[in-house]
């Protein structure tokens, strides 16, 4: 059993208050979880405006598939230009 986890940071522009911010994030989360049945979350920066991390997870019994899907679905958020991709970081645990 393989575990995938990702941690990706966007860059926020123009958002002005918590509330345009998280507009934002959940149309990325929500979007990615509909899309790729995986678990997303905001995972970081949740008081700063201008910048937030989100935490994804998959598990899997193949390694090289699982790094695959998180390049995807990276590649998917970064996609919908909803915010400036800033970091990514990929990371496979075998159980």
């Amino acid at each position: 059993m393989t575990v995938g986890v990702a941690l990706v940071v966007f860059r926020l522009h123009e958002i002005h208050s918590l509330k345009d911010k998280r507009r934002i994030v959940k149309s990325l989360v929500e979007k990615s979880r509909n899309r790729f049945n995986v678990s997303v979350a905001e995972v970081g920066d949740q008081d700063v405006y201008e910048r937030t991390s989100i935490g994804i997870a998959a598990i899997g019994n193949d390694g090289r598939v699982l790094n695959s899907l998180l390049d995807r679905i990276v590649d998917f958020m970064d996609s919908l230009a909803l915010a400036e991709l800033i970091s990514r970081e990929m990371e496979l645990i075998t159980v």
